[in-house]
């Protein structure tokens, strides 16, 4: 793992290629994703079933092998350990507590001429989430993707998973069973995508995508966004992490492994005002790699997307971070909550040193679906507004459009708009 200082000269441009880290060459891919999902429009299942033979290797008999059975589901839910489904339900339980304080509410309010303004909140219909497959299935996804919108109200929630060699994660399924998903299809990649947001014979179109993955499932989100809606286009999941002194290089080395561990593509980033720090953590870094399971996928991160940052002070490493704005930050120095005001930029921040990355993952609460590659400067965690939509409430009185009505009707004939104008006056004309 490389340590830079921000006081060398070349460290501008080594810094430049940080910031371009989550950068994914969608313009290399978006012709075959294309192809794909104009194939999955036309033909429906008989698209889908050639693509799972292509990519999963197995040919579904049928449009019916496409869907999970729910019973196949009810028995994953009993089949696993008594602590595994405890864990599962302590983290539903917490995951659906926080995701209920955001819950935003309808409203309005009366003018005192009796006209009302308001907002009435209403979920989607339907829901459609993409929980990735292939190297590694996440269950927690699943949770973090589902419980939202089960918040949120929205009626039917569909999966679309990636099922190699037709083999789906028993986790995965238990866990569609504590949410109560009836829809769930062996699908993957831009196809799973095609369908959510087309339709098919056997998957509903739906009216918003959910769930990270590939480069593939990133690029047919962006193609179908306006078809339907979509939560963000996510890269390579990546960790930032602030440390002073105070911090335990053992305790940091493995938190930055705990994202390299999930792909090649991933990135984790040390920022600390310590130059023995940044030293020893190399050290620990390269003493846990060997005793990891994924050490090859994680040792390819650390090696050529790791780093770690020297900086004359805190102030320096925090304005650095913002550039950044790492999908997770955590903050492992004396005085945390002083940092927060300073930092404006992260997908989730982690304060202090008993607040590791993998708790945001899997049990506190929070979505683990964040943005990645410098987008938390304008994009926000998912959360039940991604299963929302907003109208706007309008109530006029007589009284209201009196008083309002001369002035709304001079903009109208301004712009040239003359039906407006008149739709305006002819309220205000003596009955």
């Amino acid at each position: 793992m490389k340590i830079y200082n921000s006081k060398d000269e070349r460290f501008p441009e080594i810094f430049e290629e940080l910031l371009g880290r989550g950068a994914m060459d969608i313009d290399q891919v978006t012709e075959t994703v294309a192809a794909l999902l104009k194939e999955i429009r036309e033909e429906g299942n008989a698209a889908l079933r050639r693509h799972i033979a292509r990519f999963d290797r197995w040919e579904p008999a049928d449009d019916a092998a496409l869907q999970v059975d729910p019973a196949e589901m009810a028995m994953a839910y009993e089949a696993i350990a008594p602590e595994l489904r405890d864990a599962l339900h302590l983290a539903y339980d917490r995951i659906k507590a926080y995701h209920e304080k955001l819950l935003p509410k309808s409203w309005f309010e009366y003018e005192k001429n009796g006209s009302m303004l308001g907002q009435k909140v209403t979920p989607v219909d339907r829901a459609g989430l993409y929980i990735p497959g292939g190297k590694a299935a996440y269950p927690s996804s699943l949770l973090m993707n589902a419980v939202p919108a089960i918040v949120a109200g929205v009626e039917e929630i569909v999966v679309c998973t990636p099922t190699p060699d037709n083999e789906i994660n028993v986790l995965l399924l238990a866990a569609c069973h504590l949410c109560g998903i009836k829809k769930v299809f062996k699908v993957g990649g831009a196809s799973a995508i095609g369908a959510m947001a087309y339709g098919t014979e056997t998957i509903p179109k739906v009216d918003v995508i959910t769930g990270p993955g590939n480069i593939f499932v990133a690029t047919a989100k962006k193609l179908v966004y306006g078809e339907v809606n979509i939560d963000m286009i996510a890269g390579p999941s990546e960790i930032g992490i602030l440390a002073d002194g105070s911090a335990r290089p053992d305790w940091v080395a493995m938190d930055l492994l705990s994202q390299a561990e999930h792909d090649e593509m991933a990135s984790s980033i040390l920022i600390t005002d310590d130059a023995e720090l940044a030293k020893r953590v190399v050290d620990e870094v390269e003493k846990a790699l060997s005793k990891l399971e994924r050490e090859a996928i994680a040792r390819k991160s650390i090696e050529e997307r790791g780093a770690i940052i020297v900086t004359s002070d805190m102030a320096e490493a925090i304005d650095l971070m913002n550039q950044i704005a790492p999908e997770h930050l955590e903050v492992m120095t004396a005085s945390p909550m002083e940092l927060l005001g300073s930092i404006k930029h992260a997908g989730a921040i982690f304060l202090g040193h008993y607040t590791p990355e993998p708790i945001g993952d899997y049990i506190a609460g929070p979505n683990h679906t964040l943005p990645t590659g410098g987008t938390a400067k304008f994009y926000s965690p998912l959360s039940v507004e991604h299963f929302l939509k907003k109208s706007s409430l309008i109530m006029m009185t007589e009284a209201g459009v009196r008083e309002l009505g001369d002035a709304c009707a001079l903009l109208a004939h301004t712009e040239g708009l003359t039906a407006h104008e008149a739709s305006v006056r002819i309220r205000l004309e003596e009955k």
